[in-house]
């Protein structure tokens, strides 16, 4: 096979990744924040079954989580998932929605409680609170936990593989198979370059929210 078919392969591949990656964050980002809402609730039985959850998620491996999501399904309700692709996708929401959710209260809690009193004294509703006054100084305070967190998400769906969705790193392991080596570092290629883009834009949006500082 010539270099140019193999790199049309680890292109395809390497195109699960990122699907994987996008559609990850398009639906973790706001499951997060509503789960960190729900570890936040005066209401205890919400707020306890939340933090059960996210304890349950954070402490156990995704590679065990990618293959309850893949296999239990079938084996209980006897309907297995439809595509390999969407129990992954499934399985990296729950887990990162459950990381993203601790970041998330923990950018809200940081914020001092005498600025949503004196919100309050304005006569501004909570939700106007929120939006006007905590929000923006909520994303300065987790730009940099969240990327670190994004970040990681690009690296960790090459576990995908484990439940045989063909990203990169499953491709470049065939090609192993066969006796070529360089494909499988070729990929470090690709996480290299994904992970520095998102590096550079994470970096000019940390310098964008400078003016709201402490």
């Amino acid at each position: 096979m010539d270099f140019y078919a193999i790199n049309k392969q680890l292109f395809e591949g390497f195109w699960e990744n990122v699907r994987l990656f996008g559609l990850t964050l398009v639906f973790a980002l706001p499951l997060g924040l509503l789960i960190s809402f729900c570890s936040m609730s005066k209401f205890k039985p919400l707020k306890w079954l939340s933090k059960t959850f996210v304890w349950i998620i954070r402490g156990t491996p995704l590679m065990l989580q990618l293959f309850v999501v893949f296999y239990v399904p079938g084996i209980v309700f006897h309907t297995p998932m439809k595509t390999r692709f969407l129990a992954a996708l499934v399985a990296f929401v729950i887990n990162y929605s459950a990381y993203f959710s601790e970041i998330y209260r923990g950018g809200i809690e940081s914020i001092p409680i005498g600025q949503h009193e004196a919100g309050m004294v304005l006569g501004m509703t909570k939700s106007q609170i929120f939006f006007k006054v905590t929000l923006m100084q909520v994303i300065k305070k987790i730009v940099p936990p969240m990327s670190n967190e994004i970040i990681t998400l690009v690296k960790d769906t090459s576990l995908a593989r484990v439940i045989a969705v063909s990203e990169i790193l499953m491709m470049a392991d065939r090609f192993t198979a066969r006796g070529l080596i360089w494909p499988l570092f070729y990929t470090g290629v690709f996480f290299l370059l994904f992970n520095g883009l998102l590096t550079i834009g994470f970096g000019r949006i940390e310098k964008k929210l400078d003016y709201y500082r402490s």
